[in-house]
């Protein structure tokens, strides 16, 4: 089964991803694209992934807080649970395309490509990406997105802002992935290659405090071709 971008689904939304860091503001530019799209008279639907409340989810979650056997020792186990909580969400994704002109994900499967290939490293970088894509687009059948924007907030910045949701929310502890400062370093290199690869869509790398109503414009409008955000010099839109 080949991936198919959400335009092939009855209701023609586009299918548009918000990755990033943990702490890197996903949540917070997505509500703006809401607004932003609301207000020119679009329908938006969202969905954030994981989708905590639900099984594979939780499974997922309390496997990095230490349970589930040590589960989240094994970067493919914890792959294969993020993969399945999307194939979980696939009726979900259907229904949002129909009622909708555009789809925002907050987090999807680049989101488990990043992470799990800085888990593996380098030297197996190209083969767990591959991977992934291969399990979740070709054989879960998830719909391709058409744009993918990259929130290349620094890694101390997305930390602080990530610890902070902790003080305010003390039972929002931080997990074994969000507590591991290499790990979400390595992440941010790793998203940065897939961008500049345009891995599985178009992908545009964005700043910290990324610019709402233009991102607007290229949702609706993707004809015009975006420059690349300074910090990822090379790294094609």
């Amino acid at each position: 089964m080949s991936a198919r971008p959400m335009g092939a689904r009855p209701g023609g939304a586009r299918l548009v991803v918000v990755e990033g860091l943990d702490g890197a503001g996903k949540n917070t530019l997505t509500t703006r694209l809401v607004a932003e799209l609301g207000a020119r008279g679009l329908s938006v639907g969202r969905l954030a992934f994981p989708r905590y409340g639900t099984l594979h989810a939780d499974l997922a979650a309390d496997a990095l807080h230490g349970g589930q056997a040590g589960a989240a020792d094994s970067p493919h186990a914890m792959a294969l649970l993020f993969a399945l909580d999307r194939h979980a969400a696939l009726d979900a994704l259907t229904g949002l395309a129909v009622a909708h002109d555009v789809v925002l994900l907050d987090r999807y499967v680049a989101s488990n490509a990043a992470y799990t290939a800085a888990r593996l490293g380098p030297d197996r970088e190209a083969e767990v990406v591959e991977w992934i894509g291969a399990l979740e687009f070709d054989r879960l059948g998830l719909p391709a997105p058409h744009l993918q924007l990259l929130l290349d907030t620094p890694v101390e910045v997305a930390a602080e802002r990530a610890g902070s949701r902790e003080v305010a929310d003390p039972g929002r502890a931080r997990d074994r992935y969000e507590r591991d400062a290499d790990l979400q370093a390595a992440t941010g290199e790793v998203y940065r290659r897939l961008a500049a690869a345009a891995w599985r869509s178009p992908w545009r790398v964005l700043g910290a405090d990324p610019a709402v109503p233009e991102l607007a414009d290229l949702v609706v409008d993707p004809t015009p071709e975006p420059a690349p955000h300074p910090r990822s010099r090379g790294v094609a839109g």
